[in-house]
């Protein structure tokens, strides 16, 4: 049951790490990183959550039931 579920998340966060590397190669993340040095906030935070999401699900989908080789 967990392995779907773990799947799911790890897709989830391939979407949103393509989301946010696509946010910071943007226009409005040109503007900022011209004036602050950064991406927009926006691109941060969809590129960290993809990462996050897809690490989780990784280790769900690999250990499902939570024991490591």
């Amino acid at each position: 049951m967990k392995m779907p579920i773990g799947l799911a998340l790890a897709a989830i966060g391939i979407v949103l790490l393509i989301i946010g590397i696509s946010a910071s190669d943007s226009f409005a993340s040109d503007v900022s990183r011209f004036f602050t040095g950064e991406p927009t906030d926006r691109a941060i935070w969809f590129t960290l959550g993809g990462v996050a999401a897809l690490v989780v699900g990784l280790g769900i989908s690999l250990f499902p039931n939570g024991k490591r080789a």
